[in-house]
Formats: C-alpha cells, sequence, structure tokens
C-alpha cells in the first residue's frame, strides 16, 4: 500500500468559487469578558485573492476604539470597565473590526471545580486511559475517562484518603500539587511548575476550601477552533488558534490554553499545546482540539511549492465531477485519463452485476459508436437480476441475514432467514425508497416468520437496548457509539447521555417464542420506555443522537425514531446512505470507513458528499438514480494509471482506485467463465456466490478471500485486503484447478481448430475483457507451438506414461508376448494367437498414448487460462 500523504481537506474558497479579494479576519468574531479574571486571545489572519491564508496575529496593528473598557496587550483581551468598544485589527492595508463586551468587570468569579479544575485534569491527560483514567485507575488514585464523571472525581480527590491528596491547612503541601510540579516522585513526571497558570488555578481552588460546585453551574454546550480553515504557501508556516467554549448559561470563554490539541495527520500539519499549527508536507491534513465533552476540527492545506502546476481543465459530466475536479484543483492533483472502452466495460459489469462481460456483449459494446454508449450500458446494467442481487447482498451484510439455530431462546431460525432475505430482495428489485425501506425495519414487529422486518431485532445474541442502539446507529446513521456506553467518546461528540438516550427507544424491545417453536415474535411495552445511566442511575428517556427529544410516552417510541431518521432533512442518514453508495463502486468512501463518522474522522471532500446525499434525498432515496449519476461521472470512468501529480492520491478520486474483487464476485467470475457450476449449503444448484442469504458459508474459498460472516453490522467484516493465503489457494487450491480442468468451453473452442491468435484472443477476451497486446500474444503463440510440437507431445506423453501404472504394466506385459512370439515357429498356431494378443495391447497402448499427445493443446491453453487467473489484473478491478 502507498503511503498516505494526503488526508481530508477542503480549501477557503467555496467549491467552484473564483478568486476572491483579499480579507483580513479577526478571529472570534465578538469578544465576551465577564469578570475581571477572564482573559481572550485574538487571532488575525490575513487570506489572499487565492484563498491562501497567513498568521498576522504578530505584526499586525491592533487598537481599541475605546480603551478605558478594555486592556488589549500581546492579542490578549482584558476587562476594565462594564461596556462596549471595538477591536480595531489592521495590516496590509485592509482593516477589520470586531464588537468587544465586558460584564461584571469588578466581580472576580469564584473558582470552580468542574469550569477550572477538570479542564486542567484533561489538558495534562491526567484522565486519559493510559493513566489515572484507566478502568482501575494508576498508583491508587482513579478519575473518570476523560471526566465523564465530575461528582465522582470530586469525591475521589477530596475524600479519598484524607489529608494526603489535598491539604486545606497547607494548600501549597497538597500531594495533588506537589506531584504536579514534580516536587514528590510522579509516575507521569512533571506536568508544570509553580509559575504555571494550571498550577495557580489549583492552587486558587485549594486556598478556597476545595469547593464543590452548586446545582446551577453551567455546562459547556459546544467548542469552537478557529480559524477553521487554514492554507499554507509552503511547509514551515504557522497560525495562531483560539478555542471559543459555549456554555448553557450563553456565555462564551476562551479555553485555548485549557484545550487538549491533536493532529491527524502530522506529517502535512502538526499542532502544539498552545495550539499553534505548523504546516509541513505537502497535502491536508485535520487538526483537533478536545475540551470537556466535545471536539472540533479544522482544516490545513499546506500547498506544493515551486510544481508548476497547470489545471489539465477536464470536461465535467455532472455535479459530481464538478466538485471533485474543484478539490483536486486546489490541491494541485491532475485527474488522470478517462479510462478505456474496455476497462469502462469490465469495471462497470463487476460493479454493477458482479458478473464479466460475455464475448457478445464485449464485441457489440466495442462495436457501438454512439457516443452515449456508456450511459446506454449503464441504464441496461440497472435493469439486470444481478443488480438487485448485488445489493440483496450487501444489505443481508449490513443488516446481518443469517440463521442461528445455536440460541433457541432468541435466535433466528433458518425459515425466518429465508423469510428475510427474500424480504429484503424484493425490496430491492422494487427499488424501495431506501427511507421506506429503513422505517420499515426500525418498526418490525410481530412473528419473525410473518413479518420479515421483524428479523431487525432477532440476531445471534440476546436482545439489549444498548446492543440494539449500537448496530442501528452504526447501520443507518454510520456513526460508532459504542465508546459512550463507558465514558464519554473520546474523538467525538457523543456522551453517555447520548448512549443511553437513544437506547431508550428499544428498552421496552422483548422477544418470545411464538406458537411454532422456531418462530421469535418480537414485542414492544411502551411503558418501559427508559434507561438506567449506570452513573448516577437516572432514567434516560428517548432522545434522537444528536437530537431532540420526542414526547413518545405510552406510544412505541421506534416510530418516531423511524420518521426522524430518515427524514430527509436528516443529514446523517441521507450521506451514510449516500456515502456507502459511493463506496461500493471506489473501494472506499468519501468517510472511510463508512460507518466511522466521526469528528476525527472527516469526509475527504465534505462538499461532494453532502450533494451525494442532498441529491439522494431530492430524488425520493431512489439508490439507482444515484448510482446512474456516480456510474455516469467521469470521476468514476478515470482510468487507474495515474500522473506524477496524483500518484500518491488514495483518498481523493484523481484515478481509479485498484481494489481486489470482493470473494462472491471473485467465485461468480470464474464459475462464469469456466462455464462451471457451484454447489453452496441450502442453496439450489446454480445458486451463484452473490446469492448466498446465510452467512454461515462453509465454502473455503469464499472464507479466505474474506466474506462477510455476518456476525456484526460492521463494514469491516468483508475483507479486500490480499494475503498470501488467497495466493497460494488460486495457485494451488482445488477451486481454480477443477474449474479449468472442467472448463465446458474450452474444448468446445478447441473443437473449432481455430489458429492459436483467435484462442489465445478468446481467453483473454473472456478473463481480463481485453485482447492480448502483440507481444503477449507473440510469446503465447512460440509456447503453444513449442508445446504442441510432434516431437514435444511425444516427450510430454512419454514422460506422463512413465507414472502411469497401468501403461506401464501393459508395457511389460507386451515384452514379455513380443519375446514369447519371437520364440514360436512362424506360421504355428501358437504365433497367430499370441501376435493377436501383441497387436490388441499394441492398438490400446497406442490409443492412450493418443489420447494424451490430443489432450496436449487443451492443457496448455488450459494452463494460459490457469495463469491469467492467477493474474493481478484478473484478481482486481481497475
Amino acid at each position: 500500500m502507498r503511503t498516505l500523504l494526503f488526508a481530508a481537506v477542503a480549501l477557503l474558497l467555496p467549491a467552484g468559487a473564483a478568486h476572491a479579494a483579499p480579507a483580513l479576519k479577526v478571529f472570534p468574531a465578538a469578544v465576551e469578558l465577564k469578570g475581571q479574571d477572564d482573559r481572550h486571545a485574538v487571532v488575525v489572519q490575513f487570506v489572499d485573492d487565492a484563498g491562501v491564508t497567513k498568521d498576522v496575529t504578530a505584526t499586525a496593528k491592533l487598537s481599541l476604539k475605546d480603551a478605558a473598557v478594555a486592556a488589549l496587550a500581546q492579542g490578549t483581551l482584558a476587562p476594565k470597565k462594564d461596556g462596549r468598544t471595538t477591536l480595531v485589527a489592521e495590516a496590509g492595508g485592509l482593516r477589520a473590526e470586531i464588537p468587544v463586551t465586558v460584564s461584571g468587570a469588578d466581580q472576580s468569579r469564584p473558582v470552580s471545580f468542574r469550569l477550572d479544575v477538570m479542564p486542567v485534569f484533561m489538558k495534562h491527560g491526567c484522565n486519559n486511559g493510559s493513566c489515572h483514567g484507566a478502568a482501575r485507575g494508576k498508583d491508587g488514585f482513579m478519575l473518570s475517562l476523560f471526566g465523564y464523571d465530575p461528582a465522582g472525581d470530586y469525591h475521589r480527590i477530596t475524600r479519598a484518603i484524607v489529608g494526603r491528596r489535598i491539604d486545606l491547612a497547607a494548600p501549597e503541601k497538597s500531594l495533588l500539587l506537589e506531584k504536579s510540579v514534580g516536587a514528590v516522585a510522579h509516575t507521569g513526571g512533571k506536568l508544570f511548575d509553580t509559575n504555571h497558570d494550571d498550577y495557580k488555578t489549583l492552587l486558587r481552588w485549594l486556598k478556597a476550601g476545595a469547593p464543590d460546585d452548586g446545582a446551577n453551574v453551567p455546562e459547556p454546550v459546544g467548542v469552537e477552533l478557529l480559524p477553521a480553515k487554514v492554507v499554507f504557501a509552503a511547509k514551515g508556516q504557522a497560525q495562531k488558534s483560539v478555542v471559543l467554549a459555549r456554555y448553557s448559561d450563553g456565555s462564551t470563554r476562551d479555553v485555548t490554553r485549557l484545550a487538549l490539541y491533536m493532529a491527524n495527520n502530522e506529517a502535512v500539519a502538526a499542532i502544539g499545546k498552545d495550539g499553534a499549527v505548523t504546516g509541513g508536507g505537502r497535502g491536508g491534513a485535520f487538526v483537533f482540539a478536545r475540551f470537556g465533552k466535545f471536539t472540533v476540527g479544522a482544516e490545513v492545506i499546506v500547498l506544493p511549492t515551486d510544481d508548476k502546476f497547470r489545471w489539465p481543465d477536464p470536461p465535467e459530466h455532472n455535479y459530481i465531477d464538478a466538485l471533485v475536479f474543484d478539490k483536486l484543483k486546489k490541491l494541485h492533483l491532475a485527474p488522470s485519463e478517462l479510462c478505456s472502452d474496455e476497462a469502462f466495460l469490465r469495471r462497470a459489469y463487476l460493479d454493477l452485476i458482479g458478473l464479466p462481460p460475455a464475448r457478445a456483449e464485449y464485441d457489440a459494446f466495442l462495436a457501438d459508436k454512439d457516443p452515449k454508449k456508456r450511459a446506454k450500458l449503464i441504464d441496461a446494467l440497472l435493469e439486470r437480476p444481478e443488480f438487485v442481487d448485488m445489493w440483496a447482498m450487501k444489505w443481508g451484510e449490513l443488516l446481518r441475514v443469517r440463521a442461528n439455530n445455536q440460541t433457541p431462546q432468541y435466535g433466528r431460525d433458518s425459515k425466518a432467514m429465508f423469510s428475510y432475505a427474500a424480504w429484503v430482495k424484493e425490496q430491492m428489485a422494487q427499488n424501495r425508497p431506501l427511507n421506506e425501506f429503513a422505517a420499515d425495519l426500525l418498526v418490525g414487529s410481530g412473528s419473525n416468520f410473518k413479518s420479515p422486518p421483524a428479523n431487525l431485532y432477532t440476531a445471534g445474541e440476546r436482545l439489549t437496548p444498548e446492543k440494539t442502539a449500537e448496530d442501528i446507529a452504526q447501520v443507518f446513521l454510520g456513526t460508532r457509539i459504542q465508546c459512550a456506553q463507558c465514558h464519554n467518546h473520546p474523538f467525538d461528540r457523543w456522551t453517555m447521555d447520548d448512549y443511553y438516550g437513544f437506547a431508550a427507544f428499544f428498552a421496552g424491545m422483548n422477544l418470545k417464542r411464538g406458537t411454532e417453536g422456531r418462530e421469535v415474535v418480537v414485542t414492544n411495552n411502551p411503558s418501559a420506555n427508559t434507561t438506567a445511566h449506570p452513573v448516577d442511575g437516572r432514567r434516560m428517556k428517548p432522545k434522537f443522537l444528536g437530537g431532540a427529544a420526542p414526547d413518545v410516552d405510552g406510544q412505541d417510541p421506534r416510530k418516531a425514531l423511524a420518521a426522524w431518521l430518515t427524514a430527509a432533512d436528516n443529514a446523517a442518514f441521507r450521506e451514510t446512505m449516500a456515502n456507502t453508495i459511493w463506496a461500493h463502486f471506489f473501494g472506499r468512501g468519501i468517510v472511510d470507513p463508512v460507518d466511522d463518522v466521526r469528528i476525527s474522522n472527516p469526509p475527504s471532500n465534505k462538499e461532494l458528499l453532502e450533494a451525494l446525499g442532498r441529491k439522494l434525498a431530492d430524488d425520493k432515496f431512489d439508490k439507482k438514480k444515484l448510482v446512474r449519476d456516480i456510474c455516469n461521472s467521469r470521476t468514476y470512468q478515470l482510468a487507474a494509471a495515474t500522473n506524477p501529480t496524483n500518484e500518491l492520491d488514495e483518498i481523493y478520486f484523481s484515478h481509479a482506485y485498484v481494489r481486489r474483487l470482493r470473494a462472491e464476485v471473485l467465485l461468480d467470475t470464474v464459475t462464469r467463465i469456466t462455464g462451471t457450476e457451484d454447489r453452496f449449503a441450502q442453496s439450489p444448484p446454480g445458486t451463484r456466490a452473490v446469492q448466498i442469504h446465510t452467512g454461515e458459508v462453509t465454502n473455503y474459498f469464499l472464507t479466505t478471500f474474506g466474506r462477510a460472516p455476518r456476525e456484526t453490522p460492521c463494514s469491516c467484516e468483508v475483507n479486500r485486503e490480499a494475503n498470501l493465503s488467497q495466493a497460494l489457494h488460486l495457485m494451488n487450491g482445488d477451486t481454480v484447478t477443477a474449474k479449468v480442468a472442467q472448463s465446458k468451453f474450452l474444448p468446445a473452442l478447441l473443437a473449432e481448430k481455430k489458429a492459436p491468435e483467435v484462442v489465445i484472443e478468446e481467453l483473454y477476451i473472456r478473463t481480463l475483457c481485453r485482447r492480448p497486446t502483440a507481444t503477449e500474444t507473440k510469446k503465447l503463440v512460440e509456447i503453444v507451438q513449442r508445446e504442441t510440437a510432434p516431437a514435444r507431445l511425444t516427450e510430454l506423453a512419454d514422460a506422463q506414461l512413465r507414472t502411469d501404472a497401468t501403461y506401464r504394466r501393459a508395457e511389460e506385459r507386451l515384452k514379455a508376448l513380443r519375446a514369447d512370439l519371437a520364440k514360436q515357429p512362424k506360421g504355428s498356431k501358437e504365433a497367430a494367437a499370441l501376435g493377436k494378443q501383441v497387436a490388441a495391447l499394441e492398438q490400446t497402448q497406442n490409443a492412450a498414448r493418443g489420447r494424451l499427445e490430443g489432450a496436449a493443446a487443451q492443457t496448455v491453453y488450459g494452463d494460459i487460462l490457469w495463469g491469467l487467473f492467477n493474474s493481478t489484473e484478473f484478481t482486481f478491478n481497475h
């Protein structure tokens, strides 16, 4: 795998925008100072006409229109008296202004455990998983992971080991402080010295008596990292940041000093503990700030320097190309050329119907001179029944369509599994809108025999609100909320409150046995619509993930959930569905993996993802229309061959990504080409691998090549990574070898007595969907002619006959008979009888040799076919 240099980014200019006028920007857009201890930093950024940014905070002229209201020193504002004023920034002949408001300038806010002390623990990693936030703490001291339980943390600090961790009589001697400054041995080392602001915060809290907060202490409700977009003109440039926290009482606070920072690609952009971003190598990255339970990201671009890039201005087929090319242009990545008709034909067939084109289909497409022939082919393939099979398989994986008869109390019997699979396939055949399809699944109830959607809740494990909520969020919202079950998510917005509020939608779910022993009935108790919060025992009512709490008392809350989740204005649902479809055709999602959407895993092209989601919703969630848009785009039809600018790109879709065929498609392709047939358990003869309903497959080929076992809804279950076992099985396993030997088309092809060049071309077109090159033809014809020459045939036949015990015994018998015949008088009855035996045995031996020599051509061409099946070109889609 090539080294990834680029991370998901977006430039300052909007998609498709022309060059804008230079601008001076001040962050934040407004400043509020509350209390005499409040401080607020500002950052000044210059943006040129190409969207390139530069931090001019240190060189800009900053002033206040009314210096009596606030003080300004080194880019930091402090209150003087209540009132309003304006901060003015001037640089490069440009000017920008932001309002400044001061209140409570003569008051000092009491130190707060939650607002002031706990952020210090987060900033210095005290409550992370490798330190005191571990499940059992560290060195006898435990904090809640990332501060999800402030009340418990307060108790452990102030009440456990009284007189050691804190000493109110001599605050400076508190263990909490002495370990932090290195005065006492500390596994985590020295965190800061006595002059540090964080030391002063802790000391101030201890001197105040280490008070706990009252009931109405405001909580953070959001965080901003500013500026949100940075474009460096070259390596080594820097940009200061400011982090704002918004609180439940409507106030804002500069928490730049208290935020925790990280980056997803430090080779491109790194961020220091003070929030300063530094550019590295060319490409894009995201930097993140975490404060409280929130993580927020900012996009960073480092442009290549002196690369003399010229945009080739390729034609755009639709809106997809406009958005993809806009990003590529900004990144100085030229898209590859359009792929050949042969490459497109194979790619489209394998992606849309999971089978290679037949020879007649190949000839017809190549002979068609209509400039719209690619669009016509896409339309035709969309109407093939095999297209339905492909998407029935994909949804079968996501929904875990499989039987589980080992858990009779709550499992899914084979009868229910087949009913479920048939229903899913019927939905795909009808092209049922994806939002309606999902809604039916979410509210599924009743017998899992009579109501197939109810099988969403009859998996292989016992039904629980928590596990069900995790699966629903992952499949339909692309979100993995599992981390929030035990603590606030470390790299996303989800909290334990979010987790258990979402799980409450399924709190009333239950399973019971039906009238038939194998039947499971899914029920819901409307009076049991709450879950218990594990920290404080609160009863959590149903709450949409990242949304409001609906009034569902006395109702089945899943109906409200289905309406919210599948609504056209739910960006998470529509973008997850669009991204899932996109990933099928490109081998990776715009957010990748498709079911791991989070702030710290941003989309590689946000504008494209949003556009695809809106288009899907505008088209009433018709997946065929989105598939048609994707396949007709020039982006999908780009060649896999790269150019010097895009050879390292693996996420921006500047060229077709080479991707190994998934297990089912690979096996079906080999089977279709050879004209053989596969047999699978619980499936009728002639069933293709794509059509297998159950996940319990014992086929060694499919297992080796990564078929999803359907045990979880994770997209990672489908494994397309190549490995040594796969290579060995293709070369030495019985699957390909047996299918080549049993091939029905090869003997028929050779019976036509066609020239070697014609046969070789046929093999290439069937397997690789292209004609062989002149060099390939020349070399293979030489091999065929050499291996089928009379002398070579005799040599090969002799070699094989020497290992044939029956033939060797017959040879020994023939030798003995000839010796006996030589001893008999000519014309005698004995000589005549022996002569007949010798003639008969010679005829048998010659027939055996003839069969071997006659099969030599089929063996040679079979070896060529075997070699093509083992080629990288065959096993990968490109």
